[in-house]
């Protein structure tokens, strides 16, 4: 199986199980057969020095069954330095960003300049919609999900986009999330799924191409995600594609 949601470092407020190391994550995810992951760093969310988190990141994943997935922040001065840095320095196949810890909207003329530079590059977009229940915030560091309600106009200006929405599922569901979906750039995770048969729910409104595996380790257990999948009725060949095919067609085995 593959993961495409999960993290390196020490979530900022709490220690959790797995931080340790990238040794650690990987051993935590092989116990529920998770083989590979894509990951990025937790440092991202409140660092400014986004190059040198990135290549921390560029670092730990090697000799791992990791995939380096690089921070940027448009907020930052030369940003574009930091694309530009995951593609031609790590040659990471995308990048993670955090709206809503960075101080941005998905309506900001940066975040619609970041996109098209990403599009044009081919570079997978992973956008945390949400990081934490708010319920257990700091609170000194309240930090509300990121609004997608701009992400339709941005999908359409840049049709070649592939955008993977990280921890949607308690920010968007039904409807909203289908029409996004409709346009064949985006997929979205499991991590945040709620509910009894949720995946099988799901599968009602969204197709099951678009669906994939996401743990959001460490900070979540990677145990809860294999059980969503464990108590949906889905068959061998629907649990194949969406805990293994659909992240392998967007990222082929190098």
């Amino acid at each position: 199986m593959i993961d495409v949601n999960a993290s390196l470092g020490q979530w900022p407020f709490r220690r959790v199980s797995g931080d340790e190391s990238a040794a650690s994550l990987v051993a935590r995810l092989r116990r529920v057969r998770i083989t590979s992951a894509w990951v990025s760093s937790y440092e991202g969310l409140l660092h400014r020095d986004i190059a040198a988190v990135n290549e921390r990141l560029a670092g730990a994943c090697r000799g791992q069954p990791l995939v380096p997935f690089g921070v940027v922040n448009p907020s930052l001065p030369d940003w574009q330095d930091d694309v530009r840095r995951c593609r031609e320095v790590w040659n990471m196949p995308g990048i993670r960003l955090f709206p809503n810890y960075h101080g941005y909207s998905l309506g900001n003329p940066v975040f619609a300049e970041l996109i098209s530079l990403c599009d044009r590059h081919g570079l997978i977009v992973q956008l945390a919609a949400k990081m934490e229940d708010e319920r257990t915030h700091h609170p000194l560091v309240k930090v509300p999900p990121v609004d997608l309600t701009p992400l339709q106009k941005v999908l359409a200006a840049n049709p070649k986009l592939r955008l993977i929405l990280l921890n949607a599922m308690a920010v968007i569901r039904g409807e909203a999330l289908a029409r996004l979906v409709e346009s064949r750039q985006v997929w979205v995770e499991t991590a945040t799924l709620e509910g009894a048969a949720g995946i099988e729910g799901t599968l009602k409104s969204i197709p099951s191409n678009r669906l994939l595996l996401g743990t959001h380790a460490p900070l979540f257990l990677p145990e809860s995600a294999v059980a969503k999948l464990d108590e949906s009725n889905l068959g061998e060949t629907l649990r194949r594609q969406i805990s293994l095919e659909n992240a392998a067609a967007l990222i082929p085995p190098r």
